[in-house]
């Protein structure tokens, strides 16, 4: 029997409110430029300002003169801050002492304001030309055996227009080495949405949450990753929606939300209760409740015909007959089993679900980090299928990105894997011979990078280091390489992990005017419904040295390969050109300069909520793939060494590899990072109490030991078996080799440990 304390809250205000209000008000003045800030602030989200440099949620078509959140607040205050990274800090700091710095405290230091070069001899960044830097890298480009000795990696934070011309360039260089963060994140979502319905993006707008009957939210935390959403969830439950939660923690801006930009929430101590239904599975168990769900309709259609939709089914979909077979032979005990959950809780999803006329599926991290991820999310869109909720007001699939441009980057053309199409287009764009043979993801990036095949890595922005699993290899794969080339904002954990040579190049950050040649230059970006958004920064830039990334990658470009078969200087003077470019390639953004200037931007049309099916043969397509044998929870352990199934996540002052802060209010922590929730009942049953330290211990058959020291026991509301911990501090359990089936993902959802108390 669980424990009673389990169900003790960590948090017990709502989600937002008063909270949110003062950890706003509180970055603001830690960032040391408040004025700045808040100036940008009242421009964030706004037609003619600029897109948040935060979460791709979509904006409200109705949305206020104030339409940002929390972590917006910090994004934006963490970019103004007035701190500064310059030579001379590199001359007071060395790369080694640097390197024990926490994540938090690199981050803090400040926005680097000039082109440095790592010198080996001395261990310190020094200041270099921008000419002389795109010199050293065309030349170690140049000397490569082969172009796919190349690494290009790209984080979402880049534009549409950077990211087209940087996968322009790597391919007129001439290879398919487009490692991204899409890899380690929804490339699940990619790959298993594109095998049923043909089309990676969701089928969903902002509008149609306005019209569902029903929204099931699995696996995310939108309080912390993408906290306007709340307010969107909010609306839907007060006008009668059913909100169901499906995650394995109990998350407070899942229960309970008051929205700050809400008078009557904050002057009457109002909230809302955005999830009425809340179920914990235990970790990796979504795709037996989805199973569940699906052999529940199956059962009740016997006895009632409006539980399908066989219409639809009949005229669009693919595989029915063989699906509905294999889920009836599925049993209850191992659904149950699997999920973690009782048959009674399943048939409650089950009423609700077939019982509601438009449903909403949207998911994030905890569907898309495990082994059998594409497999979960295929089983989401047969859920849908079902009940013809693809292609329907009101009803679809939403998976959440997280960073602002994730979706636009790959729209674009980020891809390791570009399809013969787009390579086409862009050889008779460019009249050029491009390659078209596969390149490498993040995890394939990082074995060539060991073995010798990568040599020269460059990324356009994030935090490599910080985000990939596998730390000590991660890191002894950095340092191997020739050279590595990091386009960025603020230092981070990845400028102190350097190859032989090493350079930063500053730039522009998403809240900073672009002039090129004089003119002020807008950027564009896609949201996670698909519409896309222009963005001009508003701050004056943080130094007179910084350069946009879009004249970055074109100084690295023409310094490479010259003017001959693409002029990059005259991109880099006028955006509006790249996206003539973009729209010659790509038909749907035609008249892109045109529709840009709208004032909500424009949407992409996504052909599944046509129901138009871009598959081989132009059908949905249900998958008809089993459950997974068997999950880290069902395995048989030995009571004298008991295993965990850990998870890795956010705390409520991070974002991504970002950490603003060292609280997580939410989950009731402060002034810490090194902690791991647990069930107290595990903690009972391994003789842990509250506040104990422990080692965490990867489990695995590759006979590598992972391990990371001085944790701290906290119990949670988290099913039995179960386990959490805050990233990047626990990527170093992470095996390089625990990826998803068919998409590469790190399994950073279902990591199998053991503990020792310190």
């Amino acid at each position: 029997m669980s424990n009673p304390e389990n169900n003790k809250p960590a948090y017990t205000p709502p989600a937002g409110g008063w909270g949110a209000l003062k950890s706003s008000a509180s970055h603001l003045i830690r960032s040391e430029g408040a004025t700045k800030s808040v100036k940008a602030l009242l421009r964030a989200n706004q037609p003619g300002g600029f897109d948040c440099p935060g979460c791709a949620w979509g904006d409200e078509k109705n949305a206020g003169k104030i339409d940002f959140c929390e972590n917006g607040v910090k994004a934006i205050a963490w970019e103004a801050t007035t701190k500064r990274v310059d030579a001379t800090f590199f001359q007071q700091y060395s790369v080694s002492e640097l390197q024990t710095w926490d994540d938090h405290s690199l981050e803090k230091s400040g926005r680097l304001t000039e082109p440095m070069l790592y010198d080996a001899k001395s261990d310190h960044y020094q200041a270099i030309s921008w000419q002389d830097a795109f010199a050293q890298i065309a030349t170690h480009l140049q000397q490569l055996d082969s172009p796919d000795e190349a690494l290009f990696y790209t984080s979402g934070r880049a534009s549409n227009e950077v990211a087209y011309l940087y996968q322009l360039f790597g391919r007129v260089f001439g290879t398919n080495n487009f490692p991204d963060c899409s890899n380690m994140c929804h490339e699940a979502s990619g790959v298993g949405m594109t095998r049923s319905i043909g089309v990676g993006k969701g089928t969903v707008t902002m509008d149609d949450f306005e019209h569902a009957d029903a929204i099931f939210v699995f696996g995310q935390n939108p309080g912390t990753n993408h906290p306007r959403m709340l307010a969107t969830l909010r609306k839907a439950s007060k006008r009668g929606a059913k909100v169901v939660a499906i995650n394995n923690l109990q998350e407070r801006g899942l229960q309970k939300f008051a929205d700050p930009q809400n008078p009557q929430d904050m002057l009457l101590f109002s909230s809302t209760d955005i999830s009425q239904y809340y179920f914990t599975p235990k970790l990796g168990g979504d795709m037996a409740i989805l199973r569940g769900i699906a052999k529940g309709l199956f059962e009740r259609s016997q006895h009632d015909d409006s539980i399908l939709d066989l219409d639809f089914i009949n005229q669009h979909c693919h595989n029915f007959s063989e699906y509905k077979a294999a889920v009836m032979a599925c049993s209850w005990q191992k659904i149950c089993q699997q999920s973690g959950l009782s048959r009674a809780e399943i048939e409650q999803m089950i009423s609700i679900y077939a019982y509601s006329k438009n449903v909403i599926f949207t998911w994030a991290m905890g569907i898309t980090q495990h082994q059998h991820s594409v497999a979960t999310v295929q089983e989401l869109i047969n859920v849908l299928l079902l009940r013809g909720n693809i292609g329907r007001k009101g009803a679809g699939a939403c998976p959440v990105r997280g960073h602002s441009n994730v979706q636009g980057n790959r729209t674009v053309g980020i891809n390791e894997k570009p399809s013969p199409a787009f390579i086409d287009a862009l050889q008779a764009r460019y009249n050029t011979k491009l390659p078209y043979r596969y390149g490498f993801n993040t995890v394939e990036a990082i074995d060539a990078m060991l073995s010798g095949k990568g040599k020269v890595f460059i990324a356009l922005g994030g935090n490599f280091a910080a985000a990939t699993p596998d730390s000590a290899q991660t890191y002894q794969a950095l340092k191997n390489c020739d050279l590595t080339v990091h386009i960025s904002t603020k230092l981070n954990r990845s400028h102190v992990i350097t190859g032989k040579q090493a350079l930063i190049l500053p730039c522009l950050g998403r809240t900073e005017i672009d002039l090129q040649a004089g003119i002020e230059q807008c950027i564009s970006v896609e949201d996670s419904m698909s519409m896309v958004h222009s963005s001009r920064g508003v701050n004056q830039p943080a130094s007179d040295m910084l350069r946009s990334e879009v004249a970055i990658i074109a100084g690295i470009a023409c310094a490479t390969l010259g003017n001959e078969i693409v002029n990059w200087p005259k991109f880099a003077e006028n955006y509006a050109l790249i996206r003539d470019e973009i729209a010659a390639v790509l038909p749907e953004f035609s008249d892109y300069n045109a529709r840009i200037d709208s004032k909500r931007g424009f949407y992409l049309q996504n052909k599944a909520a046509l129901r138009i099916w871009q598959t081989d043969n132009e059908k949905a397509n249900f998958s008809l793939t089993q459950l997974p044998a068997a999950l880290g929870h069902e395995k048989p352990v030995t009571a004298n060494s008991p295993t965990l199934t850990l998870q890795t996540l956010r705390s409520h002052d991070q974002y991504n590899t970002s950490i603003y802060g060292m609280n997580d209010r939410y989950r009731g922590v402060y002034g810490e990072r090194n902690v791991i929730f647990m069930n107290r009942d595990d903690m009972q049953a391994q003789q842990l109490y509250e506040g104990d330290k422990v080692t965490i211990n990867t489990v695995s058959d590759d006979k590598i030991a992972r391990s990371v020291q001085n944790f701290k026991v906290v119990g949670y509301n988290i099913p039995q078996g179960c386990a959490a911990a805050y990233y990047p501090e626990t990527n170093p359990l992470i095996p390089l080799g625990s990826v998803a089936q068919d998409c590469g993902t790190p399994t950073y959802k279902s990591i199998t440990i053991k503990l020792t108390k310190s």
